[in-house]
C-alpha cells in the first residue's frame, strides 16, 4: 500500500470510496453531505487530500486541513485536523485508515502543531476504536452538531 497525495485523475474514484464508506452512517439529516463527500476535487484544492493506493486502486483517503484551510472545523491554533477519513469497505481492516491518520499527524507536526483534533459521527464506532489505538481521547467539550439530527463527537491527541 502506498500513501501519497491524490492525483486529479483519481478524484472521482476517491469520491466513490468516500461515499461508500460513509453511506451506512448517513441518516438523511445531512442534506447534501454525500455530494460533499464525493467532491474530492474541491477538498483537494482547499486542503490536502491523501490516498492509500493498492496497485491502481484507491483503497482509502483522508482530507488533511492545514492552517488556513476552510475545511478546519474544531482545531485550535496549535492543532492539526483531518476530516473525511474513508476506507473502501472491501479494504477495511487492512490498516489503510490507521496509516492515513498517522500521515495526517506527520503533516500536522510539519506545520508546527503539538496535537490533533477531529470530529466523528457518534455512530462510527469502528473509527473510534482506531482513534483510541492511536492515542486519541474524547473531548466532549468540543462535541457539536453541524445540522439538527447530526451529532459529532470530538477527539484530540497531544504530540
Amino acid at each position: 500500500m502506498e500513501l501519497r497525495r491524490i492525483r486529479p485523475d483519481e478524484h472521482a474514484a476517491a469520491g466513490d470510496v468516500c461515499v461508500a464508506a460513509y453511506e451506512p452512517f448517513l441518516t438523511g439529516a445531512e442534506d447534501d453531505y454525500a455530494a460533499r463527500l464525493h467532491d474530492v476535487a474541491t477538498r483537494d484544492a482547499q486542503a490536502e487530500v491523501w490516498v492509500a493506493v493498492d496497485g491502481d486502486r484507491v483503497a482509502g483517503l483522508v482530507t488533511f486541513c492545514p492552517p488556513g484551510s476552510p475545511w478546519r472545523e474544531i482545531a485550535r491554533a496549535d492543532e492539526g485536523e483531518f476530516r473525511m477519513l474513508a476506507v473502501d469497505p472491501a479494504a477495511q481492516g487492512a490498516g489503510a485508515g490507521t496509516a492515513l491518520a498517522r500521515l495526517c499527524e506527520e503533516r500536522a507536526r510539519e506545520h508546527g502543531a503539538t496535537g490533533m483534533a477531529l470530529s466523528s459521527l457518534a455512530t462510527m464506532t469502528s473509527a473510534h476504536r482506531v482513534y483510541a489505538r492511536l492515542g486519541y481521547e474524547r473531548d466532549p467539550a468540543r462535541d457539536w452538531s453541524p445540522v439538527p439530527g447530526v451529532a459529532l463527537l470530538a477527539f484530540r491527541k497531544r504530540f
